[in-house]
């Protein structure tokens, strides 16, 4: 059985957390932010849990994370 390939976007925009789930960073946050509010801002700098209807499909893409 040959090696699963990794999709190198994915593990360059997604990482696991210990408890298997998987972590993505907030949208909104790459340009136009000067009438965005700082609590906006700020907001959008954390990073949030995929969410399950897409986490299998992450899970694919990374088979070894």
């Amino acid at each position: 059985m040959p090696k699963l390939k990794t999709r190198k976007s994915a593990s360059k925009r997604f990482r696991k957390t210990g408890s298997g789930k998987f972590l993505r960073r907030q949208t909104h946050r790459a340009h136009l932010l000067e009438h965005k509010g700082a609590s906006r801002r700020r907001r959008l700098a954390g990073t949030v849990v995929v969410d399950d209807r897409d986490a299998e499909n992450v899970r694919l893409m990374m088979p070894y994370a």
